[in-house]
């Protein structure tokens, strides 16, 4: 008998050593696929250690040209400051971008995808307690079908109900973030998720559970809405791009966090594991709520609130210089720019914002719209097929997010210096390859019946193609959705348009959460190449529509869309502003 026992501890052994590797094949894929990208953007250690540290490196050939104004423009990107980056800037933006992790953690532990295979929807416990009539519907579908999976429209509601809180929210966060400051917005965002989370690890009934839902939806709303605008203002023009991705770094690990939170909880014997994901939302929560009482106000906000000298004692510590004077000019010229705008959601509809307009809209619908909630609902059927059995929505969250989170530190260390646009349009493009094929051989095996088996080799290959996706939608898409709107509106309307962004974003999230499973069931693998289709659209609306914005500091982005070949027409000569003085039309593009 004992000869039996230890045959079969050693078989489970081996098995278990063979699945290992297999992961650790995949974790060093992940990694590879970062190197590749780091390589192949000439971006070596040495300099990407003297970025961090805020040193510029000096060497090869350097033009400069001078704007009206006497401002120096480097390499044609956008004028620049002096000044370095300092730990006190680093520290003040990591615990500031802590706000992306009551985003990320609710995402992953209400299982916005699919709330019937993940998150705490998909515990029998809570079901039983909230939902039981759906828990009974759920365990009579015996369906194999692939494509069209149990769907409940109720779970679905509920889950995604937090994100029209948040769509509302945003709008209030935008007089607070405004009025206040940006840290009060962070601060109340926190505090509101806090609230929440209590009533939600607490719920008695379905009622309370609603009331913790919207709690933690305006929270997130209030976040979302002052974050990204904190690090766009506080971080130094050449690193802007590098410290604003720390908010979707938060998200990543957020979900990450929780993915792995919920598969420990919905272990625990008894029928409470529900109780501890949700109630372990606090931990984000008090992260951030805390975090921002120490944070310090930017100085564009604290110049646009009539306090200047505080304003210009805060820019030299930030930068870590007493040189601000041309710095310090240009937040006061666009402050009192932004004092004569008394409405600012009606300023918001002039023309000459029409291109800043058209951004904060169509990229965070674009974003809705790269198909990343099909490839996740797909990546715990593969890790089933290829022999991770009750372990595969584990090792899904594991595997895919771990390449989450390493390709988001690829677009930190090179947003900067590819910019913007080069990522978007590398990572549309392995986006749209990647998806195409995964849906072709989503169609091979299954076809237009949802049925069929996926060989574990097979599977492994599809898995690869998934992983690939994950990466170029996380080091592109991912982050640049929340960057580039936070960065390219005026002082005076910056609220207002961060607000849309972020109502934007949580209206087609719902939208999309809503119908997502009946088209998967309709159009079957047709979906693949829907998303596709729109990954292709939206890559070339940022080719031809985006301009370059590394670089450039936040107060004088808009000499960016005067010198487009298609913005260019909506604004005129005499709204461009360089230190306050006008710059015409001919002059801008001649040193562009």
């Amino acid at each position: 008998m004992h000869g039996i026992v230890e045959t079969r501890i050693v078989f489970s052994a081996l098995l278990l050593y063979k699945e290992l590797l297999c992961l650790r094949c995949l974790l060093a894929l992940a990694l590879l696929i970062a190197l590749f990208f780091l390589a192949s953007s000439s971006l070596s250690l040495r300099s990407l250690c003297f970025r961090v540290l805020g040193i510029r490196l000096v060497g090869g050939v350097r033009s400069e040209v001078t704007m009206a104004g006497g401002a120096v423009v480097a390499g044609g990107e956008g004028k620049e400051y002096p000044g370095k980056l300092t730990l006190f800037v680093l520290l003040t933006c990591v615990v500031a971008a802590t706000g992306g992790l009551i985003f990320g953690y609710d995402i992953g532990i209400s299982g916005d995808v699919n709330p019937s295979i993940c998150g705490v929807t998909s515990m029998d416990s809570f079901l039983t307690k909230f939902f039981p009539e759906v828990l009974s519907k759920e365990k009579a579908n015996k369906s194999t079908n692939q494509y069209c999976t149990f769907d409940s429209p109720l779970l679905t509601i509920f889950t995604s109900s937090l994100y029209l809180a948040a769509l509302v929210s945003s709008f209030f966060a935008s007089v607070v973030t405004r009025v206040f400051g940006r840290k009060w917005s962070m601060l109340g965002g926190g505090l509101i998720f806090l609230i929440g989370s209590a009533l939600n690890g607490a719920a008695i009934n379905v009622s309370m559970l609603i009331f913790g839902r919207i709690f933690l939806g305006i929270g997130i709303g209030f976040a979302n809405q002052s974050v990204p605008l904190y690090l766009s203002e506080m971080a130094p023009a050449r690193l802007r791009g590098m410290l604003n991705i720390g908010f979707q770094l938060m998200i990543t690990i957020g979900i990450f966090a929780a993915n792995v939170i919920n598969y420990g909880t919905a272990k625990i014997e008894g029928g409470w594991g529900w109780r501890v994901s949700l109630a372990l939302a606090a931990v984000p929560a008090s992260i951030i709520t805390i975090g921002s009482l120490f944070l310090p106000d930017t100085p564009n906000s604290l110049i646009e609130r009539g306090h200047p000298e505080a304003a210009k004692e805060m820019l030299r510590r930030v930068r870590g210089t007493d040189d601000v004077y041309e710095e310090f000019s240009d937040l006061v010229t666009a402050s009192e720019e932004s004092k004569m705008v008394k409405h600012p959601w009606k300023n918001i509809l002039k023309r000459k914002y029409r291109p800043q307009l058209t951004m904060t809209i169509l990229i965070p619908f674009f974003q809705q719209l790269t198909g990343i909630n099909v490839i996740m609902f797909y990546a715990p059927v593969l890790f089933k097929t290829i022999g991770f059995g009750d372990d595969a929505s584990l090792m899904s969250a594991v595997i895919t997010g771990v390449v989450n989170v390493v390709a988001t530190f690829v677009s930190i260390f090179t947003v900067d210096k590819l910019g913007r646009r080069k990522l978007f349009l590398q990572g549309g493009t392995q986006m749209l390859i990647s998806q195409a094929i995964v849906g072709t051989l989503i169609a091979i095996k299954f076809g237009t019946s949802g049925q069929g088996q996926i060989p574990k080799g097979y599977g492994y290959v599809v898995l690869f193609f998934i992983c690939v996706y994950v990466a170029g939608f996380a080091w592109s898409w991912g982050p640049l959705g929340w960057l580039v709107p936070s960065e390219i509106f005026p002082l005076e309307i910056r609220s207002a348009g961060q607000s849309i962004n972020v109502s934007v974003n949580m209206f087609f999230t719902f939208i999309i959460a809503q119908v997502f499973l009946t088209m998967l069931c309709h159009m079957k693998f047709g979906l693949f190449y829907f998303f596709a289709g729109w990954v292709l659209i939206m890559t070339i609306f940022i080719a031809l529509f985006l301009p370059e914005t590394k670089n450039v500091p936040i107060e004088e982005m808009i000499s960016v869309w005067k010198a487009h070949w298609f913005w260019g027409k909506f604004i005129a000569d005499e709204d461009i502003h360089v230190r306050g003085d006008h710059v015409g039309s001919a002059d801008l593009h001649a040193k562009a």
